[in-house]
This record gives C-alpha cells, sequence and structure tokens, in this order.
C-alpha cells in the first residue's frame, strides 16, 4: 500500500533532511507499506527549498517539491501538497521533527479498523505555558463552535484515506483549516495519544497573530457567531426593557430617586460595545465572501518538480493511476488549482 506524506516546510533547513531520511528508513522496514513525500516549502527565509530538492535527489521517484511564490501559511501549503497525492492513505506532519515518523505505524494500524481520519493527540505538548493555553482555549471554543464529532480531538499530525483527501482538494475558500474541512466530510474519526518531542532546532514560527488568524478561519465552516449575535441582541433588548420598566416603576413609588449618569453610562458602553463586536463579527463573514468572490488564491505555486513516474514504478509504489493512463499533466493541475 502507497501512504503519501505530506509535509508543509518553514524555514525547515536543517531539519527536513532528517524527517526524509527517517520516513523513508522506517518504511523500508515495514512490509506491506510504500511511501512517497510531498514537501511544500512555504515561502521558506532559509535555504529549505534546496535541502527539499536535496532530499529528491537522495531518494528519486519518492520526493515531489512544490515551492510557494509567497507565504500562504502551513494549511494552504497542505492543501497544496494534496494535489499531488499518489497514495491510498495520506499522513500529514509537521517538519520539525517534533512529530517521529515511526508514529505513523500507529496510524497505519488504527486506519485498519475501518477509519476514515485518524488524529494523533499529544500525550504532553512540548510548548510554553501560554502556547499551551491558548491551544487548549481554541479547542474548547471549536469543539463548541463547530460541527465535529464528540470525543474526538484534533491536531496536525494526521492520516486520512484518499477519498476524504479527495473531497478536502475540492475545497474553494480562502482560508483552509484541514482539520475542520475533515470534519465537514466524515465522521468515522478516532484519536490516538503519541509523544509530543521537543524541537531540536529553531523556535515556533506560529506567533500569536498567526494563531489568532488561524483560528478565526472556523467562520468559514460555522454560522454559530451569526446565531449568538440575535440572541445576544434578543437578550440586550429584553433587558433593556424590564430595566425600563423597572426605573419608572422606582420612580412612580418614590419620585425622589435620582436617575444616575454614571448607570446609564456604563449601559451605553456595555451596549455599544455589543453593537460594535456583532457588527465586527458581520465584517468577518463580509470580507471572506469578497476575496472568494474576487478570486483571492488560496495558494500560488511558483515551481513543481514532481517524482518521475517511471522512478516511482522502479520503486514499487502503487500509484492510482489506472493501467494504460497517463499521469495528470501540470497544466490539468494548475486549472484544477
Amino acid at each position: 500500500m502507497l501512504v503519501s506524506i505530506v509535509i508543509p516546510c518553514y524555514n525547515s533547513e536543517k531539519t527536513i533532511g532528517m524527517v526524509a531520511d527517517q520516513c523513508m528508513e522506517c518504511f523500508s522496514q515495514w512490509d506491506g507499506y510504500e511511501c512517497e513525500m510531498i514537501l511544500v516549502n512555504d515561502h521558506s527565509r532559509d535555504q529549505t527549498y534546496a535541502a527539499i530538492l536535496k532530499c529528491q535527489e537522495r531518494y528519486p521517484g519518492k520526493i515531489t517539491a512544490v515551492n510557494f511564490a509567497k507565504n500562504f501559511g502551513q494549511h494552504a501549503a497542505i492543501l497544496a501538497g494534496m494535489h499531488y497525492v499518489h497514495g491510498d492513505l495520506v499522513v500529514g506532519m509537521d517538519d520539525d521533527l517534533q512529530n517521529k515518523p515511526e508514529q505513523i505505524r500507529q496510524f497505519l494500524d488504527k486506519m485498519q479498523e475501518g477509519y476514515d481520519v485518524v488524529f494523533g493527540i499529544y500525550r504532553k505538548r512540548n510548548f510554553n505555558f501560554l502556547k499551551n493555553f491558548f491551544g487548549k482555549l481554541s479547542q474548547f471554543l471549536l469543539f463548541h463552535l463547530v460541527d465535529r464529532p464528540k470525543g474526538v480531538e484534533m491536531s496536525s499530525f494526521w492520516c486520512a484515506r484518499a477519498y476524504v483527501v479527495e473531497e478536502v482538494r475540492k475545497y474553494q475558500g480562502n482560508d483552509a483549516f484541514v482539520q475542520l474541512l475533515f470534519a465537514r466530510t466524515t465522521d468515522n474519526m478516532a484519536d490516538i495519544t503519541v509523544e509530543h518531542y521537543a524541537r531540536e532546532y529553531g523556535h515556533s514560527n506560529y506567533t500569536f497573530r498567526k494563531g489568532l488568524k488561524l483560528f478565526m478561519t472556523f467562520m468559514d465552516y460555522s454560522s454559530i457567531p451569526l446565531r449568538v449575535s440575535n440572541i445576544l441582541g434578543i437578550l440586550f433588548s429584553i433587558a433593556g426593557f424590564i430595566a425600563t420598566i423597572v426605573v419608572i416603576v422606582r420612580k412612580l413609588l418614590d419620585p425622589t430617586i435620582q436617575t444616575g449618569w454614571s448607570s446609564l453610562m456604563c449601559l451605553l458602553l456595555i451596549v455599544a460595545g455589543m453593537l460594535f463586536l456583532m457588527l465586527g463579527i458581520m465584517g468577518e463573514y463580509i470580507g471572506k465572501l469578497v476575496n472568494t468572490s474576487t478570486g483571492k488564491p488560496q495558494y500560488v505555486i511558483r515551481e513543481v518538480r514532481e517524482m518521475d513516474t517511471a522512478c516511482r514504478e522502479e520503486s514499487g509504489a502503487v500509484t492510482k493511476e489506472e493501467p494504460g493512463t497517463a499521469p495528470e499533466s501540470d497544466s490539468s493541475r494548475k486549472q484544477n488549482l
């Protein structure tokens, strides 16, 4: 069985070669499995793409190299890589060795139970306190704001069947969130527990700003914030109506009661704040619609160096093309993108 490994790469010049070496070594020891790798360079500031090309030379017929024209983000890179997979199973993992390739076997064994998607949930996350805190907070909010199977967590280390990936890459919006696209495709998911290793080089490229931007993409997959806006508007209207009645009744019962300027201003500030919040939420939705309608690209590929089909067949990898059919051309791929 051919397994495709999609890895978004950003400033991973020192680690991506080791990731490729470890993946190839692991699969050489597993009977019945072959692997290919799709390495997507998300416009790194170092020599990551050169390191990817060296990996391709080291493992002919095993690696496809994709190079972005600018930085589009982790999930855009994963989505782009999905267009070049040939395997029956697709694995997504990071490029920093915090996910060890030998753990992929756990996913393959779990997939044999019939699941469509399996996520690797970290026993302990090796991030700083703030990143762990916001990670837990975003997981909690996403669990309640997005329709997904209960009891299933999500992570950047996953394995999915080819038909799920085929459906996910049809996504035409601007802000891809791969895990949520999985949830929109199937409910047949499961979790396994994996180790999260310490980063060997550098530091995380996910700043608070990037993390917040990624979290806000959930609006592409949920209309709950708009429903919450309606509910809050109704509640504030009811509260204002009741408060008005209370003030009138108290004034009639005791004419000496003074109406408070400070309490009135607090009420106005609260109501104005909620109005601006709701306007902001609606503005986010409108902005996403504008980006989609004006054809803002999900990503722009500067260069693709695909693995040679003949080399792939010599290596024993089984492709998804039927015998006698030609592989999809570069021009047709670009039209699909």
